[in-house]
């Protein structure tokens, strides 16, 4: 747990970049997971960069725009040794800032590069996802709003998150597609069944956001509404409260078995796992779990390591079918919703 080597590296897509094997998830910065230390944050970045982490992760809808503009003096400090990606489609009503309706349709697309742009404060976006489906749109006239970003120079590559196998093939068949984002861990494995094959078949890399369970695969809270402050949006998570909470935290007992015989974290195993899950369907794995401490970071990574054998793979195999509650009280914006 002390060995501080950088990480790897993996390829997103074929032909893009190359990045850490291991991403960061910066939204926990600026939103959601309540109060936020902006220096301890700040030191975060810094010290996953040092780390061969290279690839950051954010979205104009985190903070509505404050996490974007938070990481803009890191990147400028270091725009040629790091990717950032960033997101569109979650747009706020100006009438009602607390929602957030999806929009894929070409004016806004226009709309949010820019803004985005400027709140990073850099000329081109190295990955720019599509947050979520508007099924309302055919997704491969989004995409190609997308892909005349590309051609003017504002995007790199694309990505698209919590797509279904179907939507990812279509917009693959436009532009190609480097990346696709959704959730991916222990708990959470829908997307083996048509989204992992799909893009082993298309090249596509596979980043999975809340490898960690967002925190309930570390052990660092057991029931979101006791131990979580008011405004963490975990305590509205159905699998975090509640009866719910009291099973999945049962489904922990392996992990930590599995914790103890490699001397390392609960959270070091469930990485492990998931960076494991690119051998096991063979495609490229970039996982972006979220911290927002550089101890965290340098535990994270130093997952990279760990080798899992069979035995323990056959362990942990069981938990994601056994867990209570869905990954979010409506599962119709996410890929298993509309598989």
């Amino acid at each position: 747990m002390t060995n501080y080597r950088t990480i790897g590296t993996a390829a997103l897509g074929e032909g893009g970049p190359e990045v850490g094997v291991q991403g960061l998830g910066c939204m926990g910065m600026s939103f959601a997971y309540g109060p936020a230390d902006a220096d301890a944050s700040r030191a975060t970045l810094e010290r996953a960069l040092e780390l061969g982490v290279t690839l950051f992760d954010t979205a104009d809808a985190y903070g509505a725009g404050d996490n974007e503009r938070f990481l803009a003096p890191f990147l400028g400090a270091h725009r040629d040794e790091v990717a950032v990606a960033t997101k569109f489609a979650l747009a706020i009503p100006p009438d009602d800032p607390a929602r957030r309706v999806i929009r894929n349709d070409a004016p806004y697309i226009r709309q949010a590069v820019e803004a985005s742009l400027k709140r990073l404060d850099v000329d081109v976006i190295d990955l720019y996802y599509m947050h979520r489906r508007d099924v309302n749109v055919p997704i491969e006239e989004t995409v190609g709003v997308m892909a005349e970003l590309v051609r003017e120079g504002k995007v790199k590559h694309l990505g698209l998150s919590e797509v279904t196998a179907g939507e990812l093939r279509a917009a693959h068949g436009v532009h190609p597609i480097a990346a696709v984002q959704s959730e991916w861990s222990l708990f959470s494995r829908d997307i083996e069944a048509n989204v992992v094959p799909a893009a082993r078949e298309l090249g596509v890399t596979l980043v999975p956001y809340s490898p960690l369970g967002r925190g309930f695969l570390t052990g660092s809270f057991t029931d979101a509404g006791q131990d979580l402050t008011a405004d963490d949006f975990r305590r509205r998570m159905p699998r975090f409260t509640g009866g719910n909470a009291v099973a999945n935290a049962a489904l922990l007992e392996p992990v930590r078995a599995v914790a103890e015989a490699h001397d390392a974290s609960l959270g070091q195993i469930a990485l492990a796992w998931v960076h494991r899950q690119a051998e096991v369907h063979g495609l490229p794995v970039v996982p972006i779990p979220g911290t927002r401490r550089p101890a965290r970071v340098e535990e994270n990574t130093a997952a990279t390591r760990i080798t899992l054998t069979e035995e323990e793979l056959a362990l942990l195999e069981p938990i994601a079918e056994k867990v209570a509650g869905p990954r979010y009280a409506d599962m119709t914006f996410t890929s298993a919703g509309r598989e």
